[in-house]
């Protein structure tokens, strides 16, 4: 959403939909948009992590908790995790189906 307020994007013409009032002030006001954007998500970012709240689940199975832990995985430990997760447990190919 950031990219398309920066670009001047409108998404709504092509669901049907008219165009909120948010979005019209965000188009005027892009710098303070995207500025108050990144502000609120590092603040939501912040208190998720501030509470403990930090689980990965992958396939409903539990592969991570801050809880258990400690402490939240960084971007080599997660992706790490992940890949080994997906390798003892592959994901199954989706069955097409042809007409």
């Amino acid at each position: 959403t950031l990219f398309r307020s920066v670009t001047g994007h409108n998404p709504f013409p092509l669901f049907g939909m008219d165009t909120p009032r948010a979005w019209i002030w965000s188009q005027d006001n892009k710098i303070f948009s995207c500025l108050m954007t990144f502000f609120l998500s590092n603040m939501l970012e912040s208190q998720c992590l501030s509470t403990g709240a930090f689980e990965i689940t992958l396939n409903d199975v539990p592969i991570w908790s801050k809880l258990e832990v400690g402490f939240v995985p960084s971007i080599q430990e997660l992706l790490q995790i992940l890949d080994n997760q997906m390798k003892m447990n592959p994901l199954e190919s989706p069955a097409f189906r042809t007409p």
